[in-house]
């Protein structure tokens, strides 16, 4: 029995088959005797969060546009498929061809989620290919790795022979041709991986070292060959106008996360939030341009078949042409019956020209992000955002007809008070006035006001990765202080105290000692962590304490200015200088202009390409 047979022997008797069968609509299938390099494009998750995102689709379509490159698509089986797979010694396989995962001569993981990095040893397993970089001696099955977690790659540096930091569309081209020169040649791994170091965004992690100081502190981390640079920098695509940009996406034969079209409108962030990592990571600000979006919007539902887009940014109200934008979307989308949706919006920059713009899209809600339940706070974090901008914003919302409102906070911030939490209610319950208040507000219609509490995580690249993270018992006691506030029947609170948030610290943070405790997890079954059918505390607790590693020295530990961090040979743009002065300013809740107003000299006006307004 060959393996695709095995395969369809199987599927019948697992949940939703369809995330293992293949053949969707765009898909691409090649000649495998044809091409030069074979891409395993693996997706740490399931196929249903895996085929939602949007880095997939376009790195997909990048690989797949050369004739020499063919990338196929790999997903984490989940746990009944699993067992399918091991009872019939089925390996891990690629959807396209349904070959073995070993078969490939790069096998890519995109790290989304640092909660994903034992699925990232259990796919290597479940393929049948050795954990540990140096135990794949060979140039076949390259383990390389991308994403924003790569932004601190160091936890899972052991696995990876390398990592391509910042924008993927160009540097993932390079590097696949780079291999290709070096399979023609017969090169050995240490040879490719010398050459692939002098690609600008290539991180080879075996290429340095790492000491400690006695406090168990990072005391160095050293280049161990002359050719490497001693920080490696970011790769960042330049003119984000003419950048690829997929004309079809694979369609899924089953509903995913997000089962639409997506635009991605712009990349980057001019705010400056000082908890959000990605506002930091994906600068400088780059966007593109309305008629450019209108092609690719058109082309991609005439493509696919969706009959909904989403229009995907880190803040598309940001865009300059925000409402020409809408206006000539929707122009379009009115006459082909296709809707359009937004993420969560700006509330600084909500008008009713936009909320015009979106009149059609939907009336379930709209959605905004105050953060923090002060003014004193929102001012730490630097979310430049006032209470009347947010009642003035929902006004306009509710005059246009909307009654449904969510709102994001988070729990944990620095300098948080029991006042600042109590505020997070204070500030829903004034949204729930203001709608009663209101002579205009819809008719015979109730609010709803939404409340989501996240907890704050630390993040490397960030003014705040010297901070310290609360206890599960703090936050428990904070959800406390949340739900002893009396509050409107027409507030929904929601929120999640999981130790999920304290592993997230320990990874987002550690060192390269931290590995041994991952793999020690993963033997010991730990799997699909970021969902509760997975998770497991107790099995994390026991690998870190057989590593004599401390959770709460990563996690719960404020770190001194001076501190070398595990990810300071990783230059993503942004200065250690700035983000210490931006530190330091949150603590006296002062605040910093946006990009688009002023420059504060982050230094990310180095690449070339972002709408900077630096003139240094």
């Amino acid at each position: 029995m060959n393996l695709k047979e095995k395969i369809e022997k199987v599927i019948i008797r697992v949940q939703k088959p369809a995330r293992y069968i293949g053949g969707e609509l765009n898909s691409v299938v090649k000649d495998r005797d044809k091409v030069d390099v074979r891409f395993a494009f693996c997706f740490p998750d399931t196929y249903e969060i895996g085929m939602s995102h949007l880095g997939i689709k376009i790195l997909y379509n990048i690989l797949n546009s050369r004739e020499n490159i063919w990338c196929e698509r790999v997903f984490a089986p989940w746990f009944d498929m699993k067992e399918e797979m091991q009872k019939e010694n089925i390996p891990l396989y690629a959807l396209e061809s349904l070959d073995p995962v070993s078969d490939f001569d790069i096998i890519g993981f995109t790290l989304q989620y640092e909660l994903c990095y034992t699925n990232v040893l259990y796919m290597l397993e479940m393929a049948g290919i050795p954990l540990y970089s140096r135990d794949r001696k060979e140039l076949k099955n390259l383990v390389v790795g991308g994403g924003p977690c790569a932004c601190n790659p160091e936890p899972i540096a052991d696995f990876f022979d390398l990592f391509m930091l910042g924008d993927g569309e160009d540097v993932i081209v390079e590097l696949c041709d780079l291999y290709a020169e070096h399979k023609k040649k017969g090169s050995d791994k240490e040879a490719f991986l010398a050459d692939a170091a002098k690609i600008e965004g290539i991180y080879v992690p075996s290429f340095y070292d790492v000491s400690y100081n006695e406090d168990n502190t990072v005391k160095a981390i050293t280049p161990n060959r002359p050719d490497v640079p001693n920080r490696i920098t970011k790769r960042v695509v330049k003119d984000f106008d003419k950048t690829e940009y997929p004309d079809r996406f694979v369609v899924p034969f089953i509903e995913t996360v997000h089962d639409r079209a997506v635009l991605e409108v712009l990349r980057g962030c001019i705010r400056g939030c000082r908890f959000c990592q990605a506002g930091f990571i994906y600068r400088p600000f780059r966007e593109k341009s309305v008629e450019t979006l209108c092609t690719q919007a058109k082309e991609l539902c005439a493509n696919t078949g969706y009959d909904e887009i989403s229009l995907c940014s880190l803040s598309t109200s940001d865009h300059t042409e925000i409402e020409k934008m809408l206006s000539e979307l929707t122009k379009w989308s009115d006459k082909e019956k296709i809707s359009l949706s937004l993420p969560s919006l700006r509330v600084d920059n909500f008008s009713k020209e936009v909320l015009d713009g979106i009149s059609g899209i939907r009336k379930s809600g709209l959605t905004f992000a105050p953060e923090a339940g002060t003014q004193r706070l929102r001012d730490v974090i630097n979310k430049n955002v006032t209470l009347d901008e947010l009642h003035n914003t929902c006004r306009i919302a509710f005059e246009g007809g909307y009654t449904g409102i969510k709102l994001y906070f988070m729990i944990g911030l620095p300098t948080e008070t029991e006042q600042d939490i109590k505020g997070i209610i204070y500030t829903a319950q004034s949204v729930v006035n203001l709608f009663y208040d209101l002579e205009n507000k819809p008719k015979g219609k109730g609010v709803t006001v939404t409340v989501s509490v996240a907890t704050f995580v630390p993040k490397p690249h960030t003014p705040f990765q010297w901070e310290a993270q609360d206890s599960l018992e703090t936050v428990i006691h904070k959800h406390d202080v949340l739900k002893g506030v009396g509050r409107s029947k027409k507030i929904t609170l929601n929120y999640h105290a999981s130790n999920t948030s304290i592993l997230e610290g320990v990874f987002a943070r550690g060192d390269r000692k931290i590995g041994e405790a991952i793999f020690k997890a993963y033997k010991n079954g730990s799997i699909f962590d970021s969902w509760s059918e997975g998770f497991d505390f107790e099995k994390w607790q026991a690998a870190f304490d057989s590593c004599s590693l401390d959770m709460a020295f990563y996690q719960g530990r404020k770190r001194p200015f001076d501190e070398i961090l595990p990810w300071d040979h990783i230059d993503f743009g942004v200065t250690k200088a700035f983000l210490e002065r931006e530190c330091k300013k949150a603590y006296n809740a002062q605040t910093t202009e946006n990009c688009r107003n002023s420059c504060a000299a982050c230094g990310a006006n180095k690449f070339e390409g972002g709408q900077c307004s630096a003139k240094h």
